[in-house]
Order: C-alpha cells, then sequence, then structure tokens
C-alpha cells in the first residue's frame, strides 16, 4: 500500500487538504496528515481546525511514497518557512519520489529549484515564484515525479491524479464514477 503524507500549516486551503485525503483513502492509499507548525491542530485559511494526524518533528517523514502541499494563504508561506520540510521537498524530487502541489504551494517547489525546466502550474498570480518552469494553463500538470494543480476548484482532478499515479486508472475512474464526477 502506497504512503501519502500531506502537509499541513496555518493558514492551509481546506478544501485542497481534505478532499486529496478524502479521494486517497477512499482509493486505499494510506494517507497521514502531518503538520508542521509545531502542534497537532492547525487552522486552516478559513478557521477551520484539522488535526494531523502527527507533527513534523515526530513523523517518519521518509517513509512516504509521496509529499502533498495544499495551498492557501498563509499556508504557503508557512510551509516555505520550514526548514525541515524544504529539505525533505529537495530529497524527494532527487529520489524522483512523486511531490504534489496545489494552488499557490507549487511556489514553494519553484524557490527551491525543483521546478526548473518542468512542465507545472498554479493559482493565478503565483507564476513569478515558479522560476525557470514551463507554464501550463492547465487544471493538473503532471511532469514525471511532479503533480501540480491550479487551486480549490481543481482538487478532485489534482486528487484524482494522485490516485493514477499511486494506485491505477481503473480506480480513479471507479472514484470518478462513483462521486459523480
Amino acid at each position: 500500500m502506497k504512503k501519502v503524507h500531506i502537509y499541513l500549516a496555518e493558514g492551509f486551503e481546506e478544501i485542497e487538504a481534505v478532499t486529496v485525503v478524502d479521494v486517497l483513502r477512499r482509493a486505499g492509499v494510506d494517507v497521514k496528515t502531518i503538520s508542521v507548525s509545531g502542534k497537532k491542530e492547525v487552522k486552516g485559511a478559513h478557521n477551520i481546525v484539522i488535526v494531523a494526524d502527527e507533527a513534523f518533528e515526530t513523523a517518519d517523514n521518509q517513509a512516504a511514497d509521496a509529499v502533498v502541499l495544499p495551498g492557501g494563504m498563509p499556508g504557503t508561506k508557512n510551509l516555505d518557512g520550514h526548514i525541515g520540510l524544504k529539505n525533505l521537498l529537495i530529497g524527494f524530487a532527487g529520489e524522483n519520489k512523486l511531490v504534489a502541489a496545489i494552488c499557490a504551494a507549487p511556489s514553494v517547489l519553484g524557490k527551491l529549484g525543483l521546478l526548473n525546466g518542468r512542465k507545472a502550474t498554479c493559482y493565478p498570480g503565483f507564476e513569478q515564484y515558479l522560476g525557470g518552469t514551463v507554464l501550463k494553463d492547465e487544471a493538473v500538470v503532471q511532469d514525471g515525479s511532479l503533480i501540480t494543480s491550479r487551486g480549490p476548484g481543481t482538487a478532485f482532478a489534482f486528487a484524482l491524479a494522485l490516485v493514477e499515479v499511486l494506485v491505477d486508472q481503473e480506480e480513479a475512474n471507479r472514484l470518478r464514477e462513483g462521486m459523480l464526477i
């Protein structure tokens, strides 16, 4: 069973985080929410509090097959300010492990140089932070082991793209049909 860690910072976009957790768990993926805020309770951008499964400091961050960054503000800035997470992202990218980010969160990857020469997308207005990205105006963009998406309205498409990579196309289609997408 594939393992995915979704990293939550104060001010994360709730739709992007919860949709991905829900869809991946429906697909049988082992998903853990990991707080980078120093405590398990993390408040989203719209004041919804989520209790993360683990804190970054005590999680086995290397055990995941994939990492996912939800966007939102100031969540993305808070993800970008976490040195341990940034080192983890660099390591995952270097090992060609799946790295996925949605909304403003691709900017974290861009600032690390992980998008240079790669196709990606992001929330409108964050393109300037994507470095040498080959920018695509699409809901979800996959370039090898990197998946990016545009925002809350593309969260289901993003989550299903992750299912396609982590499980298979058949499971993504089953979920798409069952959830009336």
